[in-house]
């Protein structure tokens, strides 16, 4: 019955594979993102603007493909909050990485930032297998858990950013809004993948 609702036929499987492109567009964004800040190469940042434009293009195919029928009609708002949530989520990091063309992060506050958009990139990839998961029918507790767990580390890592910027010596209140401002963005990236995850759940419910 499972497969019957959300298999439902060939618009439906080329919806499917245009989502599954999407969440791939977001680990590619997130994972270049984190590659430019370890070798500190802001040549890369034109690589997240790429991806980003690419993303949008793709949502707005699959809910244009939505709209003109694709899977039953109680089904149709949940898939579509979840692809905006995906986009949102690639809207944050594209936000992180225009900050990022302005600054120049040193120290322990860069490697914690390298650290952020590492558990970021992670746990895009959970949410694909969290995906893939979902068309097979089976538990998603285990994924959204990881997911629930890396957010959690996310969030203690970005307080004690936070703590350390209150220490440093900040030029100007430009330069401290910039750096605040990338670091909301930054680590705002696992709070929307977070919500991705509590959608797939709820597709997932309302499939059964």
């Amino acid at each position: 019955m499972l497969k019957k609702l959300f298999f439902g036929g060939k618009i439906e499987q080329k919806v499917i594979e245009k989502i599954k492109k999407h969440i791939e567009i977001l680990c590619s964004a997130c994972e270049t993102f984190r590659i430019a800040l370890e070798k500190q190469d802001k040549n890369l940042i034109s690589n997240v603007f790429e991806l980003e434009r690419e993303g949008d293009i793709v949502r707005r195919e699959i809910v244009s493909d939505i709209f003109i029928g694709a899977f039953l009609p109680f089904l149709r708002p949940n898939i579509c909050k979840f692809v905006e949530i995906v986009d949102n989520a690639l809207d944050a990091v594209e936000d992180a990485a225009f900050e990022y063309l302005d600054l120049e992060l040193d120290g322990e506050i860069r490697s914690d930032c390298i650290k952020i958009a590492n558990i970021n990139f992670k746990m895009c990839e959970i949410l694909s297998i969290a995906f893939e998961t979902l068309l097979t029918g089976k538990d998603l507790r285990e994924k959204n858990l990881v997911i629930r767990i890396y957010e959690k580390k996310i969030d203690e890592i970005k307080h004690d950013l936070m703590r350390k910027l209150r220490e440093k010596d900040i030029k100007n209140f430009w330069e401290g809004k910039i750096i605040s401002d990338f670091i909301t963005y930054l680590a705002n990236v696992s709070d929307i993948i977070e919500d991705a995850s509590d959608y797939l759940q709820i597709i997932n419910v309302s499939m059964r």
